[in-house]
């Protein structure tokens, strides 16, 4: 039948599939049917679901909601709070499953549904095929429970402050944020109130920034996906660090005191280093995919530490770090996992650590930025006719062979399809930037000459 499920959830376009309210009932009923019928304990079985700020989530609370209920599962709505939030209170309220319905930083006319386990990871594939096969089959039989059995829908209305709490925790008791000036910039999106109110009550002075949902404006011209906002609201305040969260506010982007932009490798490295001086780095390992800068993983060897390598996407990160008992983790797009605080990304928290280690140090993040210099990097995407696999291509096997041997062992070349789009996405990195420029055509151009018939 095909997967729903890509690497973050199902997501679309609102009212065209899969993001239709039919099939995101069916949805509701086929994880309900499945979550009661493996049932982890005996009685009603509980589901959290949060949203960000887009105008359709009420369309697909409502679908899910419907689902559930008639599937026998009370359900619990906690309206709109970070990726993050909706991970931790699943766990902290003892449901079976979490849900959260929100395309991340795509604009207001996509959403998106992703579901968290008992413990707020990610469910594996395997859960999530059962959950597909039964609600693109248009012959199954749903087992309805009897009347009296079906769920009841409530709001929470304390699930900003349990957040908040939790955040609070992350953060010495012993340090405070009085004195710093700090920049949020919201995206207009589900962290519009938490974020501005942990910050503000650790003791910033904050200024806000895309705190003004309208349903539509989500990720519209600010937030991480242009982190050029908030450096310049930086610059304009004089803040010492400007915090960039993303729609559902499972990433970040900072900009330290001069309006320069880092992103999750910088973020990464600074948190690592801290890690490894005081020794509590397991293993002395950080996990970043396959995407993020060669200088992370030099850096990480010259502090006597390990970058562990994943596919792209952050629950491929969390599944390293898990099996492996790797404490942080992240994403160059600014997905940053602390899993001593949390279990997915979450771009508040990464601020927040920051600003611990700033003041720890007593450093600005501009010096605590220099600790990595990013080799140049450029990606191009392609669009292909087919995502035939790169080895069966000639010509773009010959180009990859002739682009390492002219790296010379420092640098790399990257080749992979989008997990959406019919793209074939080339990334080249070297020290020497003019060869990236040079590397970076030869490949694209032997990729079109394979993959698009020229």
């Amino acid at each position: 039948m095909g997967r729903l499920f890509g690497t973050d959830g199902i997501r679309g376009q609102v009212n065209k599939y899969p993001m239709e309210p039919e099939l995101i009932l069916r949805i509701g009923l086929a994880a309900g049917s499945y979550f009661r019928k493996n049932a982890r304990h005996g009685g009603k079985q509980k589901v959290v679901i949060g949203k960000d700020t887009r105008l359709s989530g009420y369309i697909f609370e409502t679908a899910l909601t419907a689902g559930f209920c008639a599937s026998g599962l009370d359900v619990y709505q906690v309206g709109p709070l970070p990726t993050p939030a909706i991970a931790f209170i699943t766990n902290n309220m003892r449901a079976d499953f979490g849900v959260v319905i929100s395309a991340s930083h795509n604009p207001f006319q996509d959403n998106g549904i992703k579901f968290f386990d008992a413990d707020g990871f990610k469910l594996p594939d395997s859960v999530e095929d059962a959950i597909t096969d039964m609600a693109l089959d248009p012959d199954w039989k749903w087992e309805f429970p009897a009347p009296a059995e079906v769920g009841r829908a409530r709001r929470i209305n304390d699930a900003l402050g349990r957040y908040i709490v939790t955040l609070k925790n992350s953060f010495p008791d012993h340090l405070d944020l009085d004195g710093l000036r700090v920049v949020v910039d919201c995206a207009n999106g589900a962290a519009y109130k938490v974020a501005p109110m942990a910050l503000e009550e650790l003791g910033a002075d904050v200024i806000k920034i895309g705190t003004e949902p309208d349903g539509l404006n989500i990720n519209y011209g600010c937030g991480s996906l242009h982190p050029e906002v908030v450096s310049e609201k930086v610059r304009e305040y004089r803040a010492d660090i400007g915090i960039a969260l993303d729609g559902d506010a499972d990433r970040v982007i900072l900009s330290d005191e001069n309006g320069n932009v880092l992103d999750g490798d910088q973020i990464m490295a600074i948190c690592a280093l801290d890690m490894l001086n005081k020794d509590c780095l397991p293993g002395r390992k950080l996990a970043a995919t396959v995407m993020s800068n060669m200088a992370l993983e030099v850096f990480m060897a010259d502090h006597g530490g390990e970058l562990v390598r994943t596919n792209v996407g952050d629950r491929y990160v969390v599944e390293a770090m898990r099996a492996q008992g790797i404490s942080l983790g992240g994403e160059q797009s600014g997905h940053m996992i602390f899993m001593d605080h949390g279990t997915t990304g979450d771009g508040l928290l990464a601020g927040l650590q920051v600003l611990r280690i700033m003041r720890e140090t007593g450093k600005p993040l501009s010096e605590l930025a220099g600790l990595l210099n990013l080799y140049p990097q450029k990606l191009i995407n392609v669009r292909v006719k087919e995502k035939k696999p790169f080895e069966d291509c000639p010509t773009v096997v010959k180009a990859c062979e002739e682009a390492e041997r002219k790296l010379r062992g420092r640098g790399r070349v990257l080749l992979r399809y989008s997990g959406t789009e019919a793209l074939a996405r080339i990334m080249v990195e070297s020290e020497n930037a003019d060869l990236v420029e040079e590397l970076t055509e030869m490949v694209a151009a032997a990729v079109r000459s394979d993959l698009q018939g020229e």
